[in-house]
């Protein structure tokens, strides 16, 4: 599928077509993973990158990778120091 939107003159300029579309991939698998709306690997696919260098981009955009609270953390090691 083709998703095409026009963008100002002055902004295209700015960078080669080709980086503001992995850009905009990028940006738009962040949002979908953040959000819960694809996978880890779904998220990397889109992006085109592999699933390590997605992570870096996690990281670099300060998306969580681990969706874990702090009070579900200290559940389970309470319950593997009752082991």
């Amino acid at each position: 599928m083709q998703i095409a939107i026009n963008l100002p003159n002055d902004f295209v300029v700015l960078q080669p077509i080709n980086e503001i579309e992995h850009d905009m991939r990028l940006s738009y698998a962040l949002w979908l993973f953040k959000n819960a709306k694809v996978t880890l690997s779904k998220a990397a696919e889109l992006a085109a990158l592999d699933i390590y260098d997605f992570l870096a981009e996690c990281k670099k955009n300060e998306v969580p990778v681990i969706n874990v609270s702090k009070e579900e953390l200290l559940g389970e090691l309470a319950g593997m120091n009752a082991l």
